[in-house]
């Protein structure tokens, strides 16, 4: 029974059959780093999907026979048919060792093959789903408990508020900002007209440090890629910035709100957008009204295809902290630049690669982290920059 509700998603309760991405409702993974310093889009069905899954589960598991009651749906009394996913032939030499790969077919979603899975699956779960009559009653009850006003946190930049809010039911936060406490709010940007279909989210956003602009990243379709673009704040328009091949990365304004640093990948080939994987993350920097090709590189490193890189200005404006990652692994290395000087001199702090920390904050010279480093329940440590063995 578990392995035919396993197939269920909690999408079909809605009767939305195409747009619930692996990225959930609140548009990451649970396991998805979060950059550093931005101000994730948080959505109440994050929250509640495991408490509703659990739900279908408990409908999908009166809906079949069990030895002490009778089926209570057509459905049960059908055994379930899975269409067959056919076993290739596909077949990887690494290192000298062979590695079969016969679903390898299944990785081109957009191959007649793949479709025509697709559908089948789609086809077979919807007709079992359909004949649950608890369904109905199930998103009446879940949709008055999700209907209520929801706020995230406020902040506070260049003499302005900003803050999110959802009315209700509403697919995505809005952002609203207005000029004091006790202000008439403005909406800033509402992510829910960027596409008739909804399938357009707003992954972060971030604002500089005099209020003037905002940074924010879209992904469509679920898709793992970012473009990011820049809102003027006081006339609520877009700026014609358009920023690609972003992955993986938040943004961190610069003291004064001129530019930004991120992080992004060379362009893959057209027909490899969604197949290729990345390597070679770059760190840049974008000043606000110039064409990415016009960006600076900041810090890359070609001997290191898997590294990539985490960019954040500390708030006092004088380092930029270079987070340095490799794939999931939750350590990470820390190195630093000088913004006020010895601009082009990268400092490697903490380069061992022994344990994860997460830049806090920093007194002058004096860097502030969360680590797990020789403790598993975590600490705070501060290291001297001027003597960092001390």
């Amino acid at each position: 029974m578990i392995g035919h509700t396993l197939r269920l998603s909690l999408v079909s309760v809605y009767g939305d059959r195409g747009s619930l991405s692996k990225e959930g409702w609140n548009g990451r993974t649970p396991k998805e780093r979060i950059p550093p310093g931005n101000k994730e889009i948080f959505m109440t069905w994050s929250k509640t999907l495991g408490g509703a899954a659990l739900g279908m589960w408990i409908v999908a598991s009166c809906a079949l026979e069990t030895p002490e009651r009778g089926p209570t749906s057509g459905a049960a009394r059908t055994a379930l048919d899975y269409p067959l996913a056919a076993s290739g032939g596909q077949v990887d030499v690494y290192h000298g060792t062979r590695v079969k790969d016969p679903y390898r077919w299944l990785e081109d979603p957009d191959s007649p093959q793949t479709r025509t899975w697709i559908e089948a699956q789609n086809k077979l779960t919807f007709a079992f789903l359909d004949e649950i009559k608890e369904r109905e009653q199930i998103k009446k009850r879940l949709t008055a408990l999700w209907n209520y006003e929801k706020y995230g946190v406020p902040s506070h930049e260049g003499g302005r508020y900003f803050f999110a809010k959802n009315d209700g039911l509403q697919n995505q936060n809005v952002l609203y900002t207005m000029r004091s406490i006790d202000g008439e709010p403005r909406v800033l940007l509402d992510p829910n007209k960027l596409s008739s279909d909804g399938t357009v989210a707003l992954k972060a956003y971030e604002i500089s440090d005099d209020g003037e602009h905002m940074a924010y990243g879209l992904s469509t379709a679920g898709s793992d890629w970012q473009e990011w673009r820049v809102l003027d704040v006081e006339s609520g328009k877009d700026l014609p910035d358009r920023l690609k091949w972003i992955k993986f990365s938040g943004v961190s304004w610069s003291r004064g709100g001129k530019g930004f640093y991120y992080s992004r990948y060379a362009a893959p080939k057209e027909t490899q957008q969604f197949q290729d994987v990345n390597y070679f993350q770059k760190l840049c920097y974008h000043r606000v009204g110039t064409p990415q090709a016009d960006d600076e590189l900041v810090y890359d490193r070609p001997d290191q295809k898997e590294w990539g890189f985490d960019g954040v200005v500390t708030e006092d404006g004088r380092y930029l902290i270079i987070l340095v990652h490799q794939g999931t692994d939750p350590r990470n290395r820390v190195f630093y630049k000088d913004l006020e000087k010895d601009r082009d001199v990268v400092v490697e702090l903490l380069n061992d690669f022994d344990a994860s920390y997460h830049f806090v904050g920093n007194a002058g010279p004096i860097f502030w982290f969360e680590t797990d480093w020789k403790a598993p329940r975590g600490r705070l440590i501060a290291i001297d920059t001027r003597d960092p063995g001390a």
